[in-house]
């Protein structure tokens, strides 16, 4: 079968194109290899979405994908192993197998950062977690540290004081990068609750346990004073970066490894279109994943009347 529009990724982008290129009459096929709803799936509250005032991130994603399933849009759930981007005709291969689509929207997101620490990787499940909103609650009533400075560490700080006895958030730096609004919830529990710490100007230094997650060895960048704190989890949350390695010399990408687009969503292969977070852009929020989303639907409509005539 020739699909009209391939989307990889089932976050708000990819859902939203989904949307668009469906009620566009288009045959579309969206290919997810883990949770439909992308990184929104795992947020715990969203306050920012218009038009809903609060609702859980998992409760959004459900409702973005009953739309999409309303309307028809085929879904495979499967990791995409190859793409093959640059002939008139696309093709993508996963483990389900080989797709054929006239045109691409590469909607992968991104994935977490890693600190690079010895011992990281082997205690990852073993008290070291990348999404507190995911394995938070196998840590109640137990100290746990959460590392970073933006809305991701400030939100999991947040989740997790509801769960956790202790909670300590690591920053390198001295002022919070993330928004007003939950800096000012933040610094309220830290200076209302005894068991809410944040440690400015802190780095971790290693990582300590066999079997499980024992304790962080930390530093203080200013005073270099050295300290252990005794946690039974850490939560990474520095940052993320773009799921495009397969894509190294084949799309043009930037310094960072971001997809770089045109306004119209196009990337430097004809018939390939990026949006979401995967695209070098400045602010990466639900609703400019989706608008990137409806963008490239709408584009893409052009391109194939253009160039196989419906």
């Amino acid at each position: 079968m020739l699909y009209d529009v391939i989307i990889v990724g089932g976050g708000p982008a990819g859902l939203t194109a989904s949307i668009y290129s469906i009620r566009a009459g288009k045959k579309v096929l969206l290919i997810e290899k883990m949770v439909i709803g992308g990184q929104v799936a795992y947020t715990t509250v969203v306050e920012n979405y218009p038009g809903i005032k609060k609702i859980t991130g998992g409760e959004l994603a459900e409702l973005m994908l009953d739309h999409a399933k309303s309307l028809g849009v085929e879904i495979v759930y499967s990791e995409v192993l190859d793409i093959q981007a640059k002939d008139k005709i696309k093709k993508v291969r996963t483990h389900e197998g080989t797709f054929e689509g006239k045109t691409i929207i590469l909607c992968l997101g991104a994935s977490a950062k890693q600190l690079n620490l010895p011992n990281e990787k082997k205690l990852l499940g073993r008290g070291i977690s990348y999404c507190a909103t995911c394995d938070g609650n196998l840590f109640k009533g137990k100290r746990v540290a959460i590392v970073g400075g933006g809305n991701s560490s400030l939100e999991d700080s947040i989740h997790l004081s509801g769960l956790a006895s202790e909670v300590y958030i690591i920053h390198r730096k001295d002022v919070f990068r993330g928004e007003n609004i939950l800096v000012n919830q933040v610094e309220t529990l830290a200076s209302k609750n005894n068991n809410f710490k944040i440690l400015y100007n802190t780095a971790i230094e290693e990582i300590v346990g066999e079997d499980k997650l024992e304790s962080l060895k930390l530093v203080n960048l200013i005073t270099k004073e050295r300290t252990t704190l005794d946690v039974d989890a850490l939560f990474i949350a520095i940052g993320r970066k773009p799921d495009t390695e397969m894509f190294a010399g084949e799309i043009e990408l930037d310094k960072n490894g971001y997809i770089i687009t045109n306004e119209r969503m196009e990337t430097s292969i004809p018939g390939v279109y990026a949006a979401g977070d995967v695209r070098k852009k400045q602010l990466r929020q639900i609703v400019t994943a989706e608008s990137d989303g409806a963008i490239a639907s709408i584009n893409i409509n052009d391109y194939i009347f253009k160039n196989f005539g419906s």
